[in-house]
This record gives C-alpha cells, sequence and structure tokens, in this order.
C-alpha cells in the first residue's frame, strides 16, 4: 500500500522485440500445412512479377546487346507509290548516288528477280515455300551486317554464273545445311551452285528467307531488270538523322517522295515496345495473385484467431495488454507474407535465370524488382494481419475463456 493509501497499479510485461518474434513464429510452427499452403499464394504472385521484370530486362539487355553489335545506323531507301497509283522504281543510278554521301560508309542493294527456288526440278512449280529470289552484290554482307555460316559470299566471279547464296530460313526449308560444287537448287529453270549460307540477319530479316544470285548472272540468266528493290546504307553513327533526312532526294532526285526511307533498328524499337505492353499486362495479373495470395492471408489469420480464443484468454488474464496481443498476431501475419515472399523472390528469379538461358539472353532482375517485390509483401501482410490483430486483441480475458 503506498504512502497515500492505495494500491499501486500492476505494471504489464514488457517484450522485447526477439520476443515478439518468437511469439508469432511459434504461432506458424504450430500449423506447418495451414502456413505453407498461405505462403503459396503469397510466392506465386511475387513469383510472377519477378519472373515478369526479369524476363522483359533480361529480354531489353539481349536488344541492347544485339544493337550494338548491329548498329543502329543501317538506313535502307525502296521504292514506294508513284505519283499514278503504281510501283515506283528506283533510278539504275541510286546505289552509286547513295554511296557518294559523305557520312555513308557502306552500300549495297538487293533487286527482286521474278524466279522460283526449289530444292530440286520434281517439285510442283506452286510449292514455292514464301521463298524469293534476289540479285545481290558483293558489298551486301559488310553493309546490313550479315555473316556467312557456311562457305562463301558472292564474289565477281561467282557473281557471273550460276551460284546462289541462302538466307538461313531458306536453307531450312529447302534442306540445304552445307555447301559445295556437288550441292544445287533448282532456281530460274536452271542448276545453280549453293556457295553460301548465311547466319540470321536481325536487321534484314527479308534477306533469312532469300536466295541470293549475282546481279550479272540475274540481269543476263533471269531477266532482272537491273532496278534496285532495296538500297542499304551504313551511315556514320553521328551523322544518321543527317543521312535519312536526305536518302529520298538522293535515291531518286526527280521524285523524292516515290522513296520510303527506314531504319531497321526501329523495328526491333517497337518489338520491344510491344514485348514491354505485353509485359505490363503479365505484371498486372501478377499483382492479382498477389493480391489474391493476401486474401488467403487475412483468411488464415481470422481462423487463427478464432481458433486461438483460450490461449488469447490466458494470457490476457495472465498480464498481457491488447497491444502485446496485436502485435503478436501482427508478427505473424508480416511472418507468413515475408515466408512467402522469400519463396516467390527466388522462385521468381530462377524462372527468370532459366528462361534466359533457354533464349541465349544476358540474365538480370532489377534490385528494385526484388526488393519492391519485398516491401509489396510486407504491406500486404501487415494489411492483411491488421483486422485479426484487432480483433483478437479486444477479446476479454473472461470472454475468450468461456467461447472454448
Amino acid at each position: 500500500m503506498s504512502r497515500r493509501g492505495r494500491t499501486d497499479a500492476p505494471v504489464a510485461a514488457r517484450l522485447r522485440p526477439a520476443d515478439v518474434l518468437r511469439t508469432g513464429g511459434a504461432g506458424l510452427r504450430a500449423r506447418p500445412m495451414r502456413v505453407v499452403l498461405s505462403a503459396l499464394g503469397i510466392a506465386l504472385g511475387i513469383a510472377a512479377m519477378i519472373s515478369v521484370v526479369g524476363i522483359s530486362s533480361s529480354g531489353r539487355a539481349d536488344l541492347d546487346r544485339r544493337l550494338d553489335a548491329l548498329g543502329t545506323n543501317l538506313l535502307t531507301a525502296a521504292p514506294g507509290q508513284a505519283f499514278g497509283g503504281g510501283q515506283a522504281h528506283l533510278p539504275d543510278e541510286a546505289l552509286a548516288m547513295i554511296a557518294r554521301i559523305p557520312p555513308v560508309e557502306a552500300a549495297g542493294a538487293t533487286g527482286r528477280v521474278e524466279a522460283d527456288v526449289y530444292r530440286n526440278d520434281r517439285v510442283p512449280a506452286g510449292e514455292t515455300g514464301g521463298l524469293g529470289v534476289w540479285a545481290a552484290g558483293p558489298g551486301l554482307p559488310d553493309t546490313v551486317g550479315a555473316e556467312v555460316a557456311e562457305g562463301d559470299w558472292l564474289n565477281e566471279a561467282t557473281g557471273a554464273h550460276p551460284a546462289v547464296v541462302l538466307g538461313a530460313d531458306a536453307a531450312r526449308r529447302l534442306g540445304v545445311h552445307r555447301v559445295g560444287p556437288a550441292v544445287q537448287v533448282w532456281l530460274g529453270g536452271r542448276w545453280c551452285t549453293v556457295t553460301g549460307i548465311l547466319h540470321p540477319a536481325p536487321l534484314t530479316p527479308e534477306l533469312d528467307a532469300a536466295a541470293l544470285v549475282g546481279w550479272e548472272f540475274a540481269e543476263r540468266e533471269l531477266g532482272f531488270d537491273g532496278h534496285a528493290t532495296t538500297v542499304y546504307a551504313r551511315a556514320a553513327e553521328g551523322a544518321v538523322p543527317d543521312v535519312q533526312a536526305v536518302l529520298a532526294a538522293t535515291a531518286n532526285p526527280a521524285a523524292p517522295n516515290e522513296v520510303e526511307v527506314s531504319r531497321p533498328s526501329d523495328a526491333l524499337a517497337a518489338q520491344e515496345a510491344a514485348d514491354d505492353a505485353l509485359g505490363g499486362l503479365l505484371l498486372g495479373l501478377g499483382s492479382v495473385a498477389l493480391l489474391a495470395g493476401g486474401v488467403g492471408v487475412a483468411n488464415t489469420m481470422v481462423i487463427s484467431v478464432l481458433e486461438r480464443r483460450s490461449e488469447i484468454g490466458l494470457r490476457r488474464s495472465l498480464g498481457a495488454t491488447r497491444g502485446q496481443i496485436r502485435g503478436q498476431f501482427l508478427v505473424e501475419s508480416l511472418l507468413l507474407s515475408a515466408l512467402g515472399g522469400a519463396g516467390g523472390v527466388v522462385a521468381g528469379i530462377a524462372v527468370t535465370g532459366g528462361y534466359a538461358a533457354l533464349r541465349g539472353w544476358p540474365a538480370l532482375v532489377p534490385a528494385w524488382a526484388t526488393g519492391g517485390g519485398l516491401a509489396a509483401t510486407l504491406a500486404i501482410g501487415a494489411v492483411a494481419g491488421f483486422y485479426p490483430a484487432l480483433r483478437a486483441a479486444r477479446l476479454s480475458p473472461t470472454e475468450a475463456l468461456t467461447a472454448v
């Protein structure tokens, strides 16, 4: 009894942070199967979000790597629509005039040949396989960055004779896997020797499904009119916009409006933008999955409060405060969400690494994605556990013990 004639009120014991964590962990260990299933919902949502961001970032890194290797300074000039509505033509001097532009470092051209290519002379005429025949000059590979996988490119000697270089897709469709004097295809009604096979050309995919013959041979033997269908120009890096601005007028000074100028690397960038849009959609779906996992955590915590009313009543009767009960269940919810989040991050990184290895990409998972994923799980855990924690704290010792 105090000096003023009244007893001092009992002081509740204070729990250290380590004690709160230990108490919250004990509640999870008592129901391992329920914990695993609840954490799995969180893990799936986080894994989906991490893998979407990681795969998108890895694809972007691969595109940047390819563009660095291929260059973004390749421009093309092709005939567009004529003033009268028909198909325009580039002048015979278009390639030479474009090559004389000072910042242009290399130039090459292809011309569409009205001929078809088959594996042999017994294939029906209608079964072309979507392959085209194009006339090409010696400087084309250096200009467009195409590499020869097998054999050699057309030179001044082979370009005047029935020799052909196949694009990667054309070789696959024709069933040609090697080169040499004995390897021939039926092209334009005559046998042509396969002297080379190209690697896939990302900046010029039209060459992948093409059979390329020499310019002189195409004019002499295949009825080619000599007009270039596409002129490729490799400009100095700092002068690409300037060259692009004068390319049409240089290719066809009489009718520059009949020339279509493009930059092949822009198509790859547009493809990446489309992939980013799809990635945003998938990221939204992952967020929905994460919210569903949060609902599962909230459901688990509400059931846990209902099942453990006797424990709550006993602790309250022994002096535990409402704040301590509230903290216990809130920590359980946070630990449950963190467990699912950590598993989801690991799974997302594994999926990203596996997919990147399958595609030959550099694996890249941004640090903000993993940190943001874990932060999101903790936020969801706090929200999901808030109501159950309040409900548990509001139970009086008498109500909790008599409800059993």
